[in-house]
This record gives C-alpha cells, sequence and structure tokens, in this order.
C-alpha cells in the first residue's frame, strides 16, 4: 500500500546552520592534505566552500580538488567526515530557529517526513543522532547512502520506494527545487540558507524562516 502524502527536507541549509560546521571542517581537511603532501593547489575561499554545499560528494571534490588522484580525493573524504563530526560534537552549529518544533508539530500530525541529502551517510547519521531527528524522520535518503548521481535521482527513487502518491520537497539550492519540479512534487524554497539571488526561482513558495512552512502547504490528506 503507497503512502498518501509525505514532505521532503534537504539537510544542509535547511535544516542544519551547516556553514558553521562545513567551512572549519573543508579548512582543517586542506590543513590535513597539506601537511600530508598530497595537495599543493590552493585552499577554496570561504565564498566557494558554501557554493559547492548541496552538490554530491563526486562533484565537490571535482570542484576543489580539479584534477587530484582518486587517493587525494579518498583521504579528503575521510577527513572532512571526521571534521564535520567532531565538530557535531562540539556544537559548533545547530538546527535553523523553530525546525525541531516544526517537525515535531508535522509529525503528531501525522506526517511522515525524510530528509533527502546530497551528503555523505555517515555524516547525515551524525547529525540525526546529535540533533535527536531519528524519531520525527520516517527515513534519511541520501547520495552517499544509494549512491545516486543528482537530486533529482534521489528523490525519484525514495518516491518509487515509498510508493508516495503526493509529497513537497522543502530545500535552500536549485538542485532541491529541480528535484521537486521534475519529480510533479509541490516546492517550496528556504531562503535562509545557502540560496544566491534567482536560485529558487522555479519553487512555489519561498520562505525566510523555517517555520513559515506551516503556512504554505498544499492541503494534505494522510487518510
Amino acid at each position: 500500500m503507497g503512502m498518501p502524502f509525505a514532505i521532503f527536507f534537504d539537510m544542509d541549509g535547511t535544516l542544519l546552520q551547516t556553514e558553521k560546521l562545513s567551512t572549519p571542517a573543508f579548512l582543517r581537511t586542506f590543513e590535513r592534505l597539506r601537511e600530508k603532501g598530497l595537495w599543493t593547489g590552493k585552499t577554496p575561499s570561504e565564498e566557494e566552500l558554501v557554493n559547492v554545499l548541496g552538490m554530491t560528494v563526486e562533484q565537490i571534490w571535482k570542484k576543489l580538488l580539479p584534477g587530484a588522484s582518486e587517493e587525494v580525493v579518498r583521504a579528503a573524504d575521510a577527513w572532512l567526515l571526521e571534521f564535520e563530526i567532531a565538530l557535531l560534537q562540539e556544537k559548533a552549529t545547530d538546527l535553523y530557529p523553530g525546525v525541531r518544533e516544526t517537525l515535531e508539530q508535522l509529525h503528531a500530525q501525522g506526517i511522515p517526513l525524510f530528509v533527502a541529502s546530497n551528503g555523505q551517510e555517515k555524516y547525515m547519521e551524525a547529525i540525526c543522532r546529535e540533533y535527536e531527528l531519528q524519531s520525527l524522520l520516517t527515513d534519511v535518503y541520501s547520495a552517499g547512502r544509494f549512491g545516486t548521481r543528482s537530486k533529482v535521482d534521489l528523490v525519484a527513487k525514495l518516491i518509487a520506494d515509498y510508493e508516495i502518491e503526493q509529497a513537497v520537497m522543502v530545500g535552500d539550492r536549485h538542485s532541491d527545487v529541480e528535484a521537486g519540479v521534475k519529480n510533479g512534487l509541490f516546492t517550496i524554497g528556504c531562503d535562509f540558507g545557502f540560496a544566491k539571488s534567482g536560485e529558487l526561482d522555479g519553487a512555489n513558495v519561498v520562505i525566510t524562516q523555517f517555520p513559515q512552512l506551516l503556512d504554505h502547504l498544499p492541503p494534505i490528506d494522510i487518510s
């Protein structure tokens, strides 16, 4: 039996204030690469680091480590994850204001809630553990878990796996809007994360604070 309705959330820049975590984690990773003699190119600027958030891991390293060997990319990937998890445990960041309360309210209404992220599986698990999100989420779909090449493919897989009839996509990057639109979903853009001017064009609605989501959901039938 299918699922009548669900809401899909991006993680970085939508639920989590990721820039407080990712920028220092990336900088520590590049420092480690240099110490080990694995990278002599430039260290990306803060703007360049924020711009890659939302991409798949493969796309990120193609952008930040152009021409690097597979060995270097694997090392960078492992160190980035290590530093991100350490920073999570150090409380370097938090969920955006109103995220937990809003998710709790939606969960109490019986609405299935999912995360759909291009991030690594262990990174997603660490975030859910740190902020105790597991009990509020039906499942966490990530590119790291399923090896999908785009957010469009990841969301399509989620819809097919759970036989979801109607859903809402919530996210802060063009890839989230694209995933929603191409999968025929009502799409809510979040303009409090990393969105650049015009990046959320195509979304049905754009919100500037997470709890505004509650005012813009389409009519819901979860029976």
